[in-house]
């Protein structure tokens, strides 16, 4: 690792709509913010690890797990509409600025510490300003549009591709949600991790790029961990 400081940040509230307490359920004899917190501490940034959160029991498992909680985040940043940035910054007020932030989702539970850790050296590597994990999409985009009141088909796969082999399509990614990491001064003057110039993508396998949602996302996670 270079010469730079690094914090990181794990957002973790207690409310969740579609899958109750779900930072706290068990997943493969783990509370599922424990698989995020130890990736974390295992990393080459794992020295400065910090859950934000407003609960209290979170806040205790995550002390556990050997993360440090210093506050507990205000109920007003503790709601549905509330950002990830909104959280972030909440922190780097709070404890002062590093020169690099991690964001690490705890609802990406299959992404490990060497993952962050080539995370960490692209960033370092390319000097970027920003660095977000992606996988390749599960099917072709081409495959894909909105569809008209009646349902119709019409105009839903356009004559160009119409009799393109998938495979002979242009690969595409999309943003996973496990790892994102940019450069604090960088980030608080754009208020996002996707930063135009000085970014890059740090490619995952899809078989770790679960982001956990719903129960469904939840069980396909169990499945791959005890496939594992």
């Amino acid at each position: 690792m270079g010469e730079y400081d690094y914090l990181v940040v794990i957002p973790a509230r207690g409310g969740s709509k579609r899958l109750p307490r779900k930072n706290l359920l068990p997943l493969a004899g783990k509370p599922l913010i424990q698989w995020t917190i130890e990736a974390a501490k295992k990393s080459i940034v794992g020295s400065n690890v910090v859950v934000s959160t407003d609960d209290e029991e979170i806040a205790t498992i995550a002390r556990s797990a050997g993360a440090d909680v210093p506050f507990l985040r205000p109920k007003e940043l503790a709601g549905d509409s509330v950002t990830t940035i909104d959280v972030i910054k909440d922190v780097i007020y709070r404890l002062g600025i590093s020169d690099n932030i991690v964001l690490l989702q705890p609802t990406s539970p299959l992404r490990t510490e060497q993952h962050i850790n080539e995370a960490v050296a692209l960033f370092e590597e390319k000097q970027a300003n920003a660095v977000v994990s992606v996988c390749e999409i599960d099917h072709p985009v081409e495959w894909s549009n909105s569809l008209p009141n009646d349902h119709n088909m019409d105009n839903f796969i356009s004559n160009d591709v119409r009799n393109i082999r998938s495979q002979d399509l242009p690969t595409r990614y999309r943003l996973n949600g496990a790892i994102y990491i940019a450069k604090t001064k960088v980030l608080l003057k754009e208020s996002s991790f996707l930063i135009g110039k000085g970014s890059f993508a740090y490619p995952m396998k899809r078989n770790v790029s679960v982001d956990i949602d719903d129960k469904t996302d939840f069980f396909f996670a169990e499945a791959l961990m005890s496939h594992k």
